[in-house]
């Protein structure tokens, strides 16, 4: 097959990372890619060294009348079969790009929420008329745009990221920069904090265990130093074994460092990449209903799973593996045993060309 990525490969970071590895599966199995994406992307030596075509050209907004005329003359240049665009910017652009072209239009979706048939600029995106099929980061996702879509609701599928344990071998970080013992008990919450993060319940939830001696949380991200997270983290009888760290780049090695993740999420949930990398580091993780992260962490096996809004109930699950050393370690063990097994580059990489064959037929 012949496919064009349209997407944003900036930064060699572990966001882009499963998706990049896709478009490198994808070549290594013999297909012709094409990559657009931004000037000066770290990836695109990378990428050309393996006989990928790098165009830089990147929208700078939702209508870009330059990435569109140039996305229109590659399809003119080549038989494309697939176009895959991976943003919210690239998706509106891609699609109006391909009009009068045969090729296959697709793209992915990330999050739930946020596309209803009521709003016009869905009409850009995945409700757009030239799109002719999504891939949805999980099961959730995907209901949640099968219930928005008009047609074609076959076509939106689920193909999980896929990830590879050793792209989590880093040593883990260290926690005495924070100020935390060497032989505490630590629970990392990893995210960009907005209201639908939950991080209110995660802090009320961290007060009811507060009289569990050892036991520390680290908040690593960028808006938990604001209110009105700002006084409640002040204000908790935790006191000075809350830690905020803000935004940091080593993230997922912060994470190895920990005993537990926890994701108190209410809405919005995709599949938190966070969880993916904790269960690479064979870190457990206490997750909320919502959203995909459901169906990677298997409740008593390689995690907790609680319900949205339930901050008592967080708090049992934190004091119970505080509590059973073993049980931790048993789901260590099992979080990288599921990711190698299930969640694989590899296993990614097979379902896109399966996909993208169907489409052609």
């Amino acid at each position: 097959m012949k496919i064009l990525v349209v997407g944003d490969y900036l930064k060699t970071s572990n966001a882009i990372r499963p998706e990049v590895m896709i478009t490198i599966g994808l070549a290594n199995r013999g297909h012709d890619m094409t990559v657009f994406t931004r000037p000066d992307s770290a990836y695109t030596p990378i990428l050309e060294n393996l006989g990928i075509k790098v165009i830089e050209q990147y929208p700078t907004k939702k209508i870009c009348l330059d990435t569109i005329k140039m996305i229109r003359a590659e399809l003119r240049s080549g038989d494309y079969d697939i176009v895959y665009a991976l943003n919210s910017k690239t998706i509106p652009n891609a699609a109006f790009a391909c009009i009068g072209f045969p090729v296959k239009m697709v793209n992915y979706r990330g999050t739930t929420g946020g596309l209803y048939r009521h709003d016009p600029s869905a009409y850009l995106t995945h409700l757009h008329p030239r799109v002719d099929g999504i891939i949805c980061v999980s099961d959730a996702v995907t209901e949640d745009i099968q219930a928005q879509v008009w047609k074609n609701k076959d076509k939106v599928v689920t193909i999980y990221k896929g990830h590879d344990l050793a792209w989590y071998q880093s040593p883990p970080g260290d926690l005495a920069e924070f100020g935390i013992p060497a032989d505490a008990f630590v629970a990392i919450a990893v995210a960009n904090v907005r209201p639908t993060k939950g991080l209110s319940v995660l802090l009320e939830a961290v007060n009811q265990v507060a009289h569990l001696d050892n036991f520390h949380l680290l908040l690593v991200g960028t808006g938990m130093e604001k209110e009105p997270y700002l006084s409640a983290i002040k204000n908790s009888p935790l006191g000075d074994r809350i830690h905020v760290t803000g935004y940091r780049t080593d993230a997922p090695e912060l994470m190895a460092a920990c005993n537990i993740l926890v994701q108190a999420s209410i809405s919005g949930e995709g599949l938190p990449r966070a969880v993916m990398e904790a269960m690479g580091y064979g870190v457990p993780s206490i997750v909320t209903v919502t959203g995909g992260s459901k169906e990677v962490v298997v409740d008593g096996v390689n995690g907790c799973v609680v319900p949205v809004k339930d901050a008592p109930a967080i708090a049992e699950k934190i004091e119970y593996l505080y509590n059973n050393e073993a049980v931790v370690s048993d789901m260590s063990v099992a979080c990288k045993q599921r990711l190698a097994e299930l969640f694989t580059a590899e296993r990614t990489v097979d379902e896109h060309i399966k996909y993208f064959e169907a489409l052609l037929d």
